[in-house]
């Protein structure tokens, strides 16, 4: 495992970026669904996340929708330099909220459209292709009419990258045999931890690894491990969470969201967590035996 430090980073797409970066998803209403109750205070949050050293945001036009990136728009354009945002394609939302899948060529590009005027860009950083799968797991099945879609965009000066979101190995390694993937972004943390052979080959690879729901989502991490844990050394469950992540692999990035202006400090505060052989044997434990 790597040992981070606080001004620790990670290229993405040949940029360095701080390996503990923010998820923009709980900025908008309840559900991912609707406003958020207190717009200032959304917008306040990610200012707080650039001040306190983000350049790595993630986010997308269905959360909201639209909702999400407005805020980003509202709350940091014109963008500094070294931010860099990611955005996924792949989805849309109902008018009741549900999460519908949107993979047809023509339905990415219009995804890649909304995104653009939205975050007010001409061009986006990088687009995570999200293959709906099992809303959070993956399942296999081609993905290949879906990243040549991504890859003439990206030849048209759209899109500058290309990401994977909620996909295996096996559509993993389809998808480099079209275009150059930069990151892929699954559902991993303590207690989930079916993508280790796909994090173990994209660290042998270089390849950025973002964990979603590192922290477990809408229902967090319970275990007396990890409590235990985090008060022999001080610090809070989900920061230890957030630290064995860092410490798993050099390549993940960690995008804890929140609309908490103290989660969002107490997250920052992932690094300066160093976690001893002898706590990560425990913590490693807790993905075998949950408890």
């Amino acid at each position: 495992m790597s040992n981070p430090t606080l001004t620790s980073t990670f290229p993405l797409a040949g940029r360095p970026v701080s390996r503990v970066g923010y998820g923009a998803m709980q900025l908008a209403g309840p559900g991912v669904f609707g406003p958020p109750q207190d717009r200032a205070g959304a917008i306040a949050v990610l200012r707080e996340a650039m001040a306190l050293g983000v350049n790595h945001i993630d986010t997308s036009d269905f959360y909201g929708p639209h909702i999400t990136n407005q805020l980003i728009r509202e709350a940091l354009h014109p963008y500094a330099e070294e931010l860099v945002i990611v955005t996924k394609v792949g989805a849309l939302r109902g008018a009741d909220g549900s999460w519908l899948a949107a993979l047809e060529p023509d339905q990415i590009r219009r995804g890649v459209e909304d995104n653009l005027r939205n975050l007010g860009l001409e061009a986006l950083d990088i687009v995570n292709l999200r293959n709906m799968g099992q809303i959070h797991a993956p399942a296999e099945g081609s993905i290949a009419p879906q990243v040549e879609a991504l890859a003439e965009l990206q030849r048209r000066g759209l899109v500058r990258h290309i990401g994977l979101s909620n996909v295996t190995l096996t559509q993993f390694n389809q998808a480099r045999g079209i275009a150059e993937i930069v990151c892929v972004q699954n559902q991993y943390n303590l207690v989930q931890r079916e993508d280790d052979a796909l994090l173990d080959e994209l660290t042998r690879l270089g390849i950025a690894y973002v964990p979603f729901f590192p922290l477990g989502g809408f229902t967090p991490i319970q275990s007396s491990v990890l409590a235990r844990v985090a008060a022999c050394i001080g610090a809070k469950p989900m920061q230890v969470a957030l630290a064995w992540l860092l410490q798993r692999a050099p390549n993940i990035l960690l995008i804890p969201g929140t609309a908490s202006l103290a989660h969002l400090r107490e997250n920052m505060q992932a690094a300066q967590w160093p976690l001893t052989d002898e706590a990560l044997a425990e913590l490693d434990a807790i993905g075998r035996h949950p408890a």
